[in-house]
């Protein structure tokens, strides 16, 4: 019987799934409907995404909270990834000292919506999101309210 807690915790693994599953669908909606061809830093973004949505998959069907230590894990390395890949798209000195990134330049700017929104700012974004949703998941569990 799950307790009335948990429940939300509960909630928060399914809506880290969903943002994980955005943000792959997302990628490939960039790189195979638009034909956006992804650098390195993107692929080994996608590296530590993808991986996501079948891990979170599973633990939002198994109902198993104690994944979160893991997803944190990944998405902390991904947004880490992620905030490197965006300064240097957005900060000069960095993009000009960047290091190589293959056929396609890491500082290339496929989207700039509003001026700032780029593909490695919303994988940032969905990293962080799904960190923090997977900490407050973590920190009830440390707390011992799951056994």
């Amino acid at each position: 019987m799950q307790l009335a807690g948990q429940k939300k915790y509960h909630d928060f693994l399914f809506f880290s799934w969903c943002v994980s599953i955005i943000a792959m669908f997302g990628s490939l909606y960039f790189s195979e409907i638009r034909y956006f061809e992804p650098c390195e830093l993107c692929w080994y973004q996608r590296i530590l995404m993808y991986p996501l949505t079948l891990i979170l998959g599973i633990a939002v069907v198994k109902k198993d909270l104690q994944i979160s230590f893991y997803a944190m894990m990944f998405s902390s390395i991904g947004g880490t990834l992620s905030l490197y890949h965006y300064a240097t798209q957005k900060i000069t000195l960095l993009g000009e000292n960047a290091i190589a990134c293959g056929r396609v330049p890491c500082t290339v700017q496929y989207i700039n919506w509003f001026g700032f929104i780029t593909i490695p700012f919303l994988a940032l974004s969905a990293f962080f999101i799904i960190f923090i949703l997977n900490f407050a998941i973590w920190k009830y569990i440390k707390r011992g309210h799951l056994h």
